[in-house]
């Protein structure tokens, strides 16, 4: 998980929210992270992240089990062509180390990996940096 916030930290105009105990965002968010197209460094009004790591199960999304002890999930926004080419059809929507159509955004083009690994770290990675460059154009096209 901490490669993974560190790569999306290590984009140019990367902004990733970390809320902790005690900080000013919601309980519920807490040890999660948000990445966001930001190169001033403020949370933007008006867009939602492009990726997330979740720690846990919230209450209206507990089909991954994260719950369980050492589990995350990773979401991020590709694209309802690019969701339908990497989601493979799963009957365990808590299965690790596969793509997943997100349990609640799924048919926004958000996908999913529960504990990435093998299969998919390397893809996850790249889905990240595309997801980001995408929230760049975005941004760029929205200031013009």
């Amino acid at each position: 998980m901490q490669e993974i916030i560190d790569s999306v930290r290590g984009l140019d105009g990367a902004l990733v929210l970390t809320p902790e105990k005690g900080s000013a965002f919601p309980e519920l968010s807490w040890g999660d992270a948000y990445f966001s197209y930001a190169p001033d460094g403020r949370m933007p009004d008006r867009t939602q992240p492009y990726g997330t790591v979740i720690t846990k199960d919230y209450p209206d999304d507990a089909s991954s089990g994260l719950d369980a002890p050492g589990r995350f999930r990773v979401n991020i926004h590709v694209g309802r062509d690019r969701a339908a080419e990497l989601v493979t059809a799963s009957g365990d929507p808590g299965a690790a180390d596969v793509f997943h159509a997100h349990p609640l955004y799924g048919a926004s083009g958000w996908v999913c990996v529960i504990l990435p690994a093998e299969r998919t770290s390397t893809a996850v990675l790249d889905l990240l940096r595309e997801a980001h460059e995408a929230a760049r154009s975005r941004a760029e096209r929205r200031a013009r």
